[in-house]
């Protein structure tokens, strides 16, 4: 671990972040706490609920938003406190499932949270370590050495659809450190599927560090310590949702979480193994990642799915995932198991805010000044679609606006389709991209193409099978919509302007 000393890298943007309003959020039940005020962010039903594919139907019409089928909507966070068979735990979903929510959840304005969230990379706050005995989320302990251990019976693991190849942990962070340097400590969210009384698959996307760290410590035949934690600070979850090249291999992405809240995020040591785990989490999962052991993720299924991902469709299942050998579960006393609904609304904030803010700090970096605000769109995932809105300086700005575009594809390998705006468009209303596309776009002049390159394997299109020039899957054809007014013609693009007046004096009812 790292030192508990507070530190800063510049990076070159500003050494302290902008003031904020930071809400009192030390966990999950501050954070439902804060939610609690505003009268449309958080609901709770004491109505019984079933675990599978019940649960997730409930919420994906009245929350889940995002590249759900439609009927969906963005609705608020939803607390189940009558889960059939589980009578000690609750379930809450759709926590993030909002931009608005994680607005105030953060205490940042809603257009500002890439901006800060990057500011917060640049000013971390490094974790802090605390003794078991003040580590909330060990108040109650279950070993998997007794006889009776079964975390199936334990925990309510929802499922999504009846297609899945299991339960699935969705809001699962796992910790995870380097078996060469231990100092080294990364967390990431995985899908994890229950397969047995103390076996769970993991699925790793390529290039995650924690997979590196297994594929070490599997090399000299050793398993990997890890912690599985859930239940926890929405800053927490939205900070390890950060990849390379921001959070390069090493970084801790709970020093961002730290910048985010300006106090540390509390680690206490797990009770079976060595590592730690987030102390005040609602549930902690200890265990190991075997070395050289692989499983069929729908072995109990036979459905040949995953689950549903964040393209908004239902994935394949893995024919050879590792396996965490489960070695104990700790938790707080009534404890909240929060989870997804995928592919939704949640997973377009935990996926795309980090993918603003790595975006704005490369261009910042690159073409100081010239991008005004990033938005990963709720169409893509938070993953696949990026809207750049730029303010152009002088003739050299043309070139540089489509340079800005060709950085954000190299800064976030799985971005596929960039957007380029000018300062005078709302880049998170979709009208208003789309206007600018049919007022400031001519397709032959205005598209720029990149062929077979890395993106995303979730991506069904992104396969030799849907386009022969792909060399393989997970690559795919990148592209540029250069919607902004060239320099030489801005006189000839200005909008229509209207007197600016406050219309709450006419429509008070509209405008409390």
């Amino acid at each position: 671990m790292k030192n508990n000393k507070r530190y800063i890298i510049t990076n070159n943007m500003n050494k302290e972040p902008k003031d904020y309003n930071i809400p009192p959020i030390i966990d999950l039940r501050s954070a439902i706490t804060h939610l609690k005020q505003f009268s449309d962010e958080y609901i709770s039903t004491d109505h019984p609920i079933k675990i599978h594919n019940q649960l997730a139907g409930v919420y994906k019409r009245i929350g889940a938003g995002g590249t759900v089928m439609r009927p969906t909507q963005i609705g608020p966070a939803m607390m189940f406190n009558n889960i059939e068979n589980y009578p000690n735990f609750r379930i809450l979903v759709g926590m993030l499932a909002s931009r608005r929510r994680v607005s105030r959840l953060l205490g940042i304005a809603e257009q500002e949270l890439g901006k800060q969230i990057a500011h917060a990379r640049d000013y971390i706050i490094p974790p802090l370590i605390i003794e078991n005995e003040n580590a909330p989320c060990q108040e109650i302990i279950y070993k998997a050495n007794n006889a009776d251990f079964d975390l199936r019976k334990i925990l309510p693991v929802p499922t999504n659809t009846y297609e899945d190849a299991g339960p699935f942990f969705c809001m699962a962070l796992i910790m995870g450190s380097d078996p060469e340097n231990l100092n080294n400590t990364d967390v990431t969210i995985h899908r994890l599927c229950v397969q047995n009384k103390d076996e769970l698959s993991i699925f790793f996307a390529p290039g995650r560090h924690i997979d590196n760290f297994r594929k070490k410590a599997e090399l000299i035949n050793k398993s990997l310590p890890i912690s599985i934690n859930i239940g926890l600070d929405p800053a927490i979850y939205v900070s390890a949702s950060f990849e390379a090249p921001t959070t390069p291999f090493g970084f801790n992405e709970l020093c961002i979480a730290g910048g985010l809240r300006r106090k540390s995020v509390k680690l206490t040591k797990c009770i079976s193994i060595k590592q730690y785990s987030i102390a005040q989490a609602e549930i902690v999962i200890e265990g190991e990642i075997l070395p050289n052991v692989r499983i069929i993720e729908d072995q109990n299924t036979n459905t040949g799915k995953a689950m549903p991902e964040f393209p908004g469709y239902t994935g394949e299942a893995n024919p050879s995932l590792p396996i965490i050998k489960v070695k104990a579960i700790t938790t707080r006393k009534n404890p909240i198991l929060q989870t997804l609904v995928g592919p939704g609304e949640e997973h377009v904030n935990l996926a795309g805010l980090p993918t603003e803010a790595s975006i704005y700090i490369a261009l910042e970096k690159s073409l100081p000044g010239l991008l005004q605000n990033v938005y990963a769109h709720s169409a893509g995932g938070g993953k696949l679609l990026a809207i750049l809105q730029v303010k152009k300086r002088n003739i050299r700005d043309d070139g540089n606006t489509r340079q800005a575009a060709i950085n954000a594809l190299a800064v976030y390998r799985e971005l596929k389709n960039v957007i380029l705006v000018d300062e005078d468009v709302d880049l998170f209303d979709t009208n208003d991209v789309i206007w600018a596309m049919q007022t400031r776009y001519q397709g032959d002049i205005d598209t720029i193409f990149l062929p077979n390159i890395t993106g995303h394997v979730l991506d069904p299109s992104q396969s030799p099978d849907y386009n022969t020039a792909l060399s393989a899957k997970g690559n795919t054809c990148k592209t540029i919509f250069d919607c902004t007014v060239p320099w030489k013609l801005k006189h000839q693009f200005v909008r229509s302007q209207f007197d600016e007046v406050e219309p709450n004096l006419w429509a008070p009812e509209l405008f409390k």
